[in-house]
């Protein structure tokens, strides 16, 4: 009993006993989880600009309405090329001495997953309009517009990054939209959000609950006929998941940021090699009229012969184009021709 009757022995058994149990219940897992999930070979660091953006993204409440974790259901196929894993998120750290990590894995989903935004959407110039008003690229967007991370010059310098909005979202506003510091590191953070491949022979993890297969009865080129056509149908979804976003569902781009495919001469072009060769590798040629470089969005989304053809052959005979169809034994040939 003389145990219990002095206080420094009692002192001194619980500290031993709360350490004890601090190692085996917390240090030792968390160890052997930073083991066990960590990041992944190739997975890039955040670089400064994206360090600043995310800050920014947490400053305006972003995760409230974006989640960054692909779920292990099909539904989010379109989201990512995997389910997350908790490799993700291993490289993620404090971010400063008294504010703690920020995963932003999310808890609601009003806005599309962003996990892997970067590879989806990782036009700078569409970012940035879509920052200013959301409305302008997406007509049917419910996210609040930033206009503050903007402001507006009669004569911008030649270093500044000047955003293609269109005259309505102007409000009146005379002179050049141009994008803050804060814009940039902003728009550089969610270009940063990219999945990372696993390492070579892994495999990936299986989306569950599959959907069943696409109804033949889907409608042909769109809302403009009836008709049934499997692969055009799946052209439809493919465009809307890769393109839309720029070209708009009307084909129709926004004038001054996004060119037009309807009437457009790559699209209508017989002779499909300078079509695939944009799709695959990307295009920047028309940079003097305005427009931004156009992603590699093939390679980046790592679309097969078969996707892309249905891409194809869904602009050739939509919003008034009528080009000769593609198969996707002539894509692959053009595929595996342009490939850089």
């Amino acid at each position: 009993m003389e145990f219990f009757n002095n206080h420094k022995n009692l002192f001194i058994a619980t500290a031993a006993l709360f350490l004890i149990l601090t190692l085996f219940v917390a240090i030792m897992p968390a160890l052997n989880n930073q083991k066990d999930n960590a990041r992944l070979p190739n997975a890039e660091r955040l670089s400064e600009a994206a360090k600043k953006g995310k800050a920014l993204y947490i400053a305006n409440g972003c995760v409230a309405c974006h989640t960054q974790q692909v779920r292990n259901v099909d539904m989010d196929k379109m989201f990512g090329s995997r389910p997350s894993i908790s490799a993700d998120y291993a490289d993620i750290e404090r971010q400063d001495l008294w504010r703690n990590s920020a995963s932003l894995m999310g808890t609601e989903r009003t806005g599309p997953d962003l996990i892997n935004v970067g590879n989806r959407q990782p036009s700078e110039d569409w970012n940035l309009v879509h920052l200013y008003n959301p409305r302008a690229v997406v007509a049917e967007s419910i996210m609040p517009a930033y206009p503050w991370l903007f402001v507006i010059k009669e004569n911008p310098a030649l270093t500044d990054k000047v955003v293609a909005v269109p005259e309505e979202f102007m409000n009146n506003k005379k002179g050049k939209v141009v994008a803050t510091e804060d814009a940039l590191n902003l728009v550089a953070y969610l270009q940063s959000l990219k999945q990372t491949e696993l390492p070579t022979g892994e495999a990936f993890p299986e989306f569950l609950y599959k959907r069943g297969a696409q109804s033949a009865s889907a409608p042909k080129g769109g809302t403009e006929t009836g008709a049934t056509d499997v692969k055009l149908a799946d052209g439809v979804a493919l465009y809307a998941a890769n393109c839309q976003a720029c070209h708009q569902q009307n084909g129709k781009g926004l004038p001054g940021a996004f060119p037009s495919l309807a009437g457009s001469k790559v699209v209508l072009d017989e002779n499909p090699e300078i079509f695939v060769d944009i799709i695959m590798n990307g295009y920047n040629a028309r940079a003097n009229e305005g427009f931004g470089p156009m992603p590699a969005v093939g390679t980046m989304a790592n679309l097969t012969a078969d996707e892309v053809a249905a891409i194809m052959n869904h602009e050739k005979t939509s919003w008034g184009n009528d080009a000769k169809k593609v198969t996707a034994e002539e894509v692959q040939k053009l595929i595996d021709m342009v490939k850089k």
